[in-house]
């Protein structure tokens, strides 16, 4: 089988945890390779994404390399399994692998939570407000690509709606809430959605108002994404210049600490609910 020539960030993320259980257990590649019965080579490249591997290879090299920990495991040996192209896949080549991986990552989430400030999240957008957000894209997005972004984005939502959703949870300055993208009537009914699917069980919708003042990260938007283990975790950064998935232990512990703190200063549900109808009744 001949190698990836662009692997997925969840094939690539696969990799990685295996060179950090190797690098951990102070094996060399050859060494694992040996452990395999392949070449040296094949080692590197199952690291970084490029070749596949099965489960019970990765269950090999997991035991051999000392690992004691199950559960990462057994999910790293469920990564190796997969297969089927997932629906992302059709959008390959017709966008930013970025955007590919989110929806990747998206799927196989066990809890997002998204921290945005000047944006609604993507999870939440009507299709109105998402292409008004996507008009003011400079230099203008030509329209195959604009209603490609609108495709994928819609698409991403039905981790919300699907037999068992994802658990959900945003933190969304009040700030978002004010931004009249499309005009006041698209505004109108995008709040009036944000609040449709924050009375789901598995949605949670935390406002934090102009009175709170300042506060950390207030630059930047991010989704923590909580895989089965903790290892697993990924944070996502968005910017206009493209998105960042961020894994190193010490990112994740920061951006866990950071949800903690905006968490403090916002609303609570139902007051962001009343606030939000506020919001709504003023346009």
């Amino acid at each position: 089988m001949p190698p990836r020539s662009s692997p997925t960030a969840r094939q690539q993320r696969l990799g990685g945890e295996l060179r950090k259980l190797r690098e951990q257990s102070g094996m060399s590649t050859q060494q694992a390779a040996a452990l395999l019965g392949v070449d040296r080579t094949r080692i590197p490249n199952i690291e970084a994404g490029r070749f596949g591997i099965s489960a019970e290879r990765v269950r090999t090299l997991a035991f051999n390399y000392g690992c004691p920990d199950t559960a990462l495991v057994d999910q790293l040996a469920t990564m190796a399994q997969e297969r089927d192209r997932g629906w992302w896949e059709g959008h390959r080549g017709l966008l930013p692998p970025a955007l590919i991986d989110i929806a990747e990552l998206e799927y196989h989430a066990s809890e997002l939570h998204t921290a945005v400030t000047t944006h609604i999240p993507g999870l939440l957008q009507t299709e109105e407000h998402a292409r008004a957000v996507f008009d003011t894209a400079v230099p203008p997005l030509p329209e195959p690509d604009l209603e490609a972004r609108l495709a994928l984005r819609l698409r991403r939502q039905e981790v919300l709606d699907r037999d068992r959703p994802v658990s959900y949870e945003a933190v969304i300055h009040e700030a978002a809430l004010r931004m009249r993208f499309g005009g006041a009537e698209v505004t109108r009914a995008q709040l009036e959605h944000i609040l449709e699917h924050s009375d789901r069980d598995t949605v949670s919708v935390r406002v934090i108002p102009f009175a709170a003042g300042g506060f950390p990260g207030a630059g930047q938007s991010f989704t923590y994404v909580s895989a089965p283990v903790p290892q697993l975790d990924t944070v996502q950064l968005d910017s206009s210049h493209g998105s960042l998935l961020l894994d190193a232990d010490m990112k994740l512990r920061r951006y866990r600490g950071l949800l903690d703190r905006l968490r403090g200063l916002a609303l609570s549900a139902t007051e962001s609910r009343a606030f939000i109808r506020a919001i709504a009744l003023d346009l």
